[in-house]
């Protein structure tokens, strides 16, 4: 975790996880399919939720869909990298690097990130990729409720609750048959600046992978 927390400063991070301002990004379709990744897992949805280590609240909610290709939906957040092209708050080209990365950026001395991925069908990834490519860039303070009517919209989701606390969604997905979870804590500073450059391993990554 602490080789990937160096990649923050060229990725123009900010120093804070949660969920801030949208921004409407846009890459080209171009960029985008030069950077789509195809994970040789099996089709999967994982949520990912950062919780305070100090009041225990949590503080963002993003969704990751593994379908034809791999790709997060980040809704009202700070996360950003040069070779991740992103368009409405959907960040493409997740390889196992650059998941770890999304991973380490959020997890610091100040903020845990748990993960809970869902085994679900190649129909129910499809849905649920083309239900974070349609919603769009979401307004600020939206992470959870934003991917909460995303899981809602996915067959066999319908029951997901309509929440604004990430938490909420958090236990809600707990009870899922199948749910794999994981904590991830770093000890790492809260500032992120004056790290050293992203290198080119999260650009040059294969186009499919085995499972990692």
């Amino acid at each position: 975790m602490t080789m990937l927390r160096t990649l923050a400063a060229a990725a123009g991070l900010a120093l804070l996880a949660g969920c801030e301002v949208p921004e409407e990004n846009s890459a080209s379709p171009a960029e985008v399919s030069q950077a789509a990744y195809q994970h040789a897992g099996p089709p999967a949805l994982t949520l990912y939720t950062v919780i305070n280590n100090y009041s225990g609240a949590g503080a963002h909610s993003a969704l990751m869909v593994n379908a034809d290709q791999r790709a997060i939906y980040d809704p009202a957040g700070t996360f950003y990298h040069p070779h991740l092209p992103e368009v409405g708050d959907v960040h493409y080209g997740m390889s196992p690097p650059a998941v770890d990365f999304y991973i380490d950026y959020h997890a610091r001395e100040s903020f845990r990130v748990i993960e809970q991925t869902i085994p679900v069908t190649p129909r129910q990834a499809a849905i649920a990729m083309a239900e974070i490519q349609r919603y769009g860039a979401a307004p600020k303070a939206h992470c959870t409720v934003s991917v909460a009517s995303i899981l809602s919209r996915v067959p066999g989701f319908e029951d997901t609750p309509s929440t604004w606390f990430p938490k909420k969604l958090m236990e809600a997905v707990s009870d899922r048959p199948g749910v794999m979870v994981r904590e991830v804590r770093d000890d790492s500073k809260d500032d992120n600046s004056g790290l050293l450059q992203a290198p080119a391993l999260l650009h040059q990554r294969q186009k499919t992978q085995s499972p990692t």
